[in-house]
């Protein structure tokens, strides 16, 4: 499990979520290692401790989920998932693309390399989780040597002392920033348990969430330093902010880097691109999962068909927001952290609260049977009025709340994570007393 989730995090995306910082939202280098320490080191933890209820309960995450939202109200969590793991596979796509047209952008542009990247994508999802998991355990190795291929032809960039003078962050484009990384690490506790469900249910809680963690947060945090780093030289380097294309074309701004290796470069730039589709495979692979945990009518259609929707819907989004980069990026992101660092509080609320951390305190037998599962008020009641708080903490492109406005920064993931959890504990333990015959 660790190399899964090593590898879907060791790539160009998370590079290019470290670039954000000073690029997007303006933090020098200090600010970014503060930031980039206590966010992944603390919100590595929630993803990794979802991928235990995989092995343990031989459930997928938004089946799982119906054990504290109910069997009705959890279909808005799998719908969620259904768009966010599409921002994904956009985002993955738009990275991938860029990359690859780099190589040679007289003769193969964007549009093209993202078309490539989604339909190899596609390809290796068709081929099931034995052969997605083997992918993932190889392809970081060349992504290893190309980072430190660029850290060797682009360390004289990086010292700090000749870094470009940024202007001091305000506290709360600090806070924004900060949000914003944590919203792409807590986004992957809907998906982690789907990788679980194969291995065996008696295996250690500690091991799978400690190798689990491990391969988030030794990915995360390298690769975050690292597009910090560079985005940061990329201002006072002409030829990275020729690349760059202000922030962007993340493709553009590699290929700078590795410039000075000619043809070696390129060839880098094919493998740094084709290392993309590790992270697209299991998000396409979980984009079908949630479908089919929408309504029984979709569990029948077989999963290839969502792979071929998604695949459809991604490529000309894909195209249409590799011109506004950073944006499109922050965008999806920080919506996805939005609804799934409430979810995450709520199903946290309900494993430590209310099943004590007992696994065998899940019902599993019953896991469609909608009248032995929790009525899911209380789970609706505590989303919606997590997302009453959200709103108006939001600070996005196309919204701005009063909370946010009056100088706090965008603190949405921080109140929604806290609201859902408080309003849920006091509304399941309603639920609990009112319906004890749902006991599942």
């Amino acid at each position: 499990m660790f190399f899964v989730w090593f590898t879907s995090n060791f790539n160009i995306l998370a590079f290019s979520t470290g670039s954000a910082a000073p690029a997007f939202f303006g933090m020098d280098i200090k600010h970014c290692v503060a930031i980039f320490i206590v966010v992944d080191t603390i919100c590595c933890a929630i993803p990794a401790y979802f991928a235990v209820f995989g092995p343990k309960l031989g459930t997928r995450g938004m089946v799982q989920c119906r054990y504290s939202w109910g069997y009705p109200a959890a279909i808005i969590p799998s719908l969620l998932n259904v768009f966010s793991m599409q921002g994904f596979l956009i985002l993955n796509c738009i990275v991938g693309g860029q990359t690859l047209a780099a190589v040679s952008p007289d003769k193969l542009n964007a549009t093209l390399g993202i078309v490539i990247i989604g339909v190899i994508s596609m390809l290796v999802t068709f081929c099931g989780y034995k052969v997605v998991h083997l992918y993932e355990m190889v392809t970081w190795v060349p992504n290893c040597i190309i980072f430190f291929v660029m850290l060797g032809v682009g360390g004289k960039h990086l010292n700090p002392s000749t870094f470009s003078k940024i202007p001091t962050p305000s506290p709360s484009s600090v806070i924004s920033c900060a949000t914003f990384i944590a919203s792409s690490v807590i986004s992957w506790c809907t998906m982690t348990p789907d990788y679980g469900v194969y291995h065996n249910r008696k295996a250690s809680t500690f091991r799978i969430f400690i190798y689990t963690y491990l391969g988030f947060f030794c990915a995360s945090i390298s690769m975050h330093m690292l597009g910090a780093a560079f985005g940061i030289a990329a201002i006072g380097v002409p030829s990275y902010t020729q690349g760059f294309d202000n922030g962007n074309d993340i493709g553009g701004l590699v290929a700078a880097i590795l410039e000075p290796t000619g043809g070696f470069g390129k060839l880098c730039l094919v493998l740094m691109a084709l290392s993309v589709p590790a992270a697209c495979a299991p998000t396409m692979y979980t984009f079908g999962m949630s479908f089919m945990a929408v309504a029984p009518f979709f569990a029948k259609i077989p999963r290839y068909v969502y792979v071929i929707i998604s695949e459809a819907i991604l490529i000309p989004i894909a195209i249409i927001g590799q011109t506004r980069f950073y944006t499109t990026l922050v965008n999806i992101l920080s919506v996805i952290g939005y609804w799934s660092s409430a979810f995450a509080a709520i199903i946290l609320t309900e494993h430590f609260i209310f099943r004590q951390t007992k696994f065998s305190n899940y019902l599993t037998e019953f896991w469609d049977i909608p009248s032995r599962l929790p009525l899911g008020l209380a789970a609706l009641f505590a989303f919606l009025g997590a997302f009453g708080i959200i709103v108006p903490s939001m600070s996005q492109a196309f919204y701005e709340g009063p909370i946010a406005k009056a100088g706090s920064g965008d603190i949405g993931v921080i109140v929604g994570f806290l609201t859902a959890g408080l309003m849920f504990l006091g509304f399941r333990f309603v639920e609990r007393k009112l319906t004890p015959y749902r006991d599942a």
